[in-house]
């Protein structure tokens, strides 16, 4: 069908001037006749050509593994990216995934990750013309900053359900060791937070091409989930709030209020000295760096998953860092002094954010599902994640969170305390600051039926379970339809236009709860007083 249409163009004097509307096969009136071409399967970049996959039964090009920068090996490593790619390689076949990142956890470089792995995907509606600058929802995977990947999230769902074409992207970024190791040797010969700069890379990347596959690069909004949603926060906060025109709208699903140490600090320091340690570094002083980049990838992926090892009650020891450069400042403080980007926000929770956490532990003094816990298993829970944690200020939280309101399950209370430290508080500091000066909007996810952990909701934009009946399918549609709305028209809606009222207050009130069969507005009532408490802590447990 869309070849005759592009054969028919020409021929017919009546439709001279016309363009093809992406996604929904209509014919629309264009002044420049040029907005008739097609972007089609393969898009040629300064630096090679990309062949991606045309799927006419989901409406959408596929354009995967699209190198964005350098392989970030060797020297490279521990230094900013390198973009776009140097070399020319002429036209490649983006019809599959390329590498992710290695993953921390990993203790070899098993197949399908590398160190080169600083690639994106980006997935267009199949009509999609060269003026047509189509929005672009910027997708930055969960893990935190220590696993996962782009592949598990497919733009099907949403590109389907948004009243208005756009543009999916998910890029891959450092990880763990490769992304977020500190200290001051990385600082002195090359960069800090790596894996927030390649997101930045990326998106660099997004203002340079994207219009050759169709997109505004004036419309970009960054959304993602858990780390990715800490990510977005932490671009946000970057250098000030200077986020250089790069993104236009941010978006978050539990974004995570991660221990944020400065690079120079005994914590930081001392990772960097084990982690050189377990890669065969020791004793080289001032040349240990050097040793670090001259070490083989296998050798890097062994240590860092041995480093987790020697750390049983920590569950995320890689993560961003107060590197003075590009986080110039902690998010909490960045956000009470309005030093963040101008830009409307959606970001929420889910009601469980802290459920299993503890229980993953190997160390069982901090592992809150054992038997014998008490309150000493639960502070040397919240310690393991925030390391400069005072016990009285743990003590104060007992007061807030009294462990008779959680049927005296130590479990429960540990849980509750670590989801809203990290997770519920984080959306509504962000949203309540934002308010003050554009529009912020908060959701609260909860489902009975399938469950309101911590990354539950993203069933509703990738993979709705098996066990979901009607109610949660028509919850995941309205979901769906509220993220993308945002993304092109700045307000989140709905098809059957449920209102969702943007927050008002500096608390993040009111959010939007999202449930099977009834969506409604609620305030923050007594969550309001926790969330300040654990953001009154922030100088001594350094978020």
């Amino acid at each position: 069908m869309h070849l005759l249409l592009l054969l028919l163009v020409p021929i017919l004097p009546f439709t001279a001037g016309l363009s093809i509307n992406p996604g929904h096969n209509k014919v629309i009136e264009s002044a420049d006749t040029t907005s008739t071409s097609l972007i089609g399967s393969t898009v040629t970049l300064d630096y090679r050509s990309f062949s991606g996959l045309k799927n006419d039964s989901t409406g959408i090009i596929y354009f995967r593994g699209v190198r964005f920068a350098d392989a970030p090996i060797g020297n490279l490593r521990w230094r900013e990216a390198v973009s776009p790619p140097t070399k020319h390689l002429g036209n490649v076949d983006a019809t599959q995934f390329a590498n992710g990142c290695i993953e921390t956890p990993q203790s070899t470089v098993t197949a399908g990750t590398s160190e080169d792995c600083l690639f994106g995907n980006v997935f267009i509606p199949i009509n999609t013309t060269v003026n047509d600058k189509l929005p672009i929802m910027v997708w930055f995977h969960g893990g935190g900053f220590q696993e996962g990947n782009t592949h598990n999230a497919p733009p099907e769902l949403i590109m389907h359900s948004s009243a208005k074409p756009l543009i999916f992207v998910s890029f891959e970024y450092r990880l763990g060791q490769f992304g977020f190791l500190g200290g001051h040797q990385i600082k002195e010969d090359g960069v800090l937070n790596a894996g927030l700069l390649d997101q930045r890379t990326a998106l660099r990347w997004v203002q340079r091409y994207i219009s050759k596959f169709g997109g505004d690069k004036n419309q970009v909004t960054i959304w993602g989930e858990s780390a990715g949603a800490g990510s977005t926060m932490f671009q946000l906060v970057a250098k000030g709030g200077d986020n250089e025109g790069l993104f236009h709208a941010a978006m978050g699903d539990s974004p995570s209020m991660s221990f944020t140490p400065q690079f120079n600090q005994a914590y930081d320091e001392g990772i960097f000295q084990q982690f050189a340690n377990l890669s065969g570094c020791e004793n080289k002083a001032t040349g240990t760096l050097q040793c670090l980049r001259s070490a083989s990838s296998q050798a890097l992926t062994l240590a860092g998953s041995q480093l987790l090892a020697a750390r049983p009650s920590t569950l995320f020891v890689f993560a961003p860092i107060f590197d003075e450069n590009f986080i110039t400042e902690r998010p909490v403080e960045a956000f009470k002094a309005g030093r963040f980007s101008r830009v409307p926000v959606l970001f929420g929770s889910n009601t469980n954010e802290g459920a299993n956490w503890s229980a993953s532990l190997k160390d069982a003094s901090a592992n809150t599902s054992m038997p014998n816990a008490t309150e000493v298993t639960v502070f040397n829970f919240l310690r393991g994640q925030y390391a400069s944690m005072a016990e009285d200020s743990f003590s104060n939280a007992l007061d807030l969170y009294p462990l008779q309101t959680f049927d005296n399950s130590f479990s429960l209370q540990g849980q509750q305390m670590y989801g809203e430290a990290r997770y519920i508080c984080t959306a509504a500091m962000i949203t309540g600051a934002v308010s003050k000066t554009n529009k912020a909007f908060q959701f609260h996810y909860k489902n009975p039926h399938l469950g309101s952990n911590h990354g539950a909701e993203l069933d509703a934009f990738f993979s709705p379970p098996s066990n979901a009946n009607s109610a949660d399918l028509d919850l995941f549609e309205k979901m769906r339809e509220f993220w993308t709305s945002f993304v092109t028209s700045g307000t989140p809606s709905s098809k059957d236009k449920k209102l969702w009222t943007p927050v008002d207050d500096a608390s993040g009130s009111p959010r939007i709860l999202l449930q099977p069969g009834g969506i409604t507005m609620e305030n923050l009532g007594s969550l309001s007083s926790r969330c300040s408490f654990w953001h009154g802590l922030s100088s001594e447990i350094q978020t």
